[in-house]
C-alpha cells in the first residue's frame, strides 16, 4: 500500500505544479485551489508513504514522478519543447527511479 501511496503523492505533485502555472502566479482562484489541494494530496500522501518506505527511497521517487510528469504536461499542455536533449535526460530520470525502486529491496 506504501508504493500506491507513493505513486499517489507524486501524481499530487504534478498537478500541484500544473495547477500553479495555471493560477498565473496564484492570480486565478480555479488554479490557486489546484494547486492547494494536490499540495495537501502530495504531502498527505507521502507522509502516509513514509512510513513503510525509507525517505532516501521515497523522496527521491516522489520527486521523479513530480519531475518526469511536469516535464510530460508541459510539453503536452503548453507546447513546451521536446528536443532530443531533453527527452535524452528525461529517461536517466526514469532510469534513476526505477534504479531506486530496485535498490530498495523489501520496501
Amino acid at each position: 500500500m506504501a508504493w500506491l501511496f507513493l505513486i499517489i503523492s507524486g501524481l499530487g505533485e504534478v498537478g500541484g505544479v500544473t495547477f500553479m502555472k495555471l493560477s498565473d502566479g496564484f492570480k486565478r482562484w480555479k488554479g490557486t485551489v489546484g494547486a492547494i489541494a494536490s499540495g495537501f494530496v502530495s504531502f498527505y500522501f507521502l507522509s502516509k508513504s513514509l512510513q513503510d518506505i525509507p525517505i532516501s527511497t521515497a523522496y527521491g521517487i516522489w520527486t521523479g514522478i513530480g519531475s518526469i510528469g511536469s516535464v510530460i504536461l508541459g510539453m503536452v499542455l503548453f507546447g513546451e519543447s521536446r528536443d532530443w536533449r531533453k527527452m535524452l535526460f528525461l529517461s536517466m530520470i526514469i532510469a534513476g527511479v526505477i534504479g531506486l525502486k530496485v535498490v530498495s529491496g523489501g520496501h
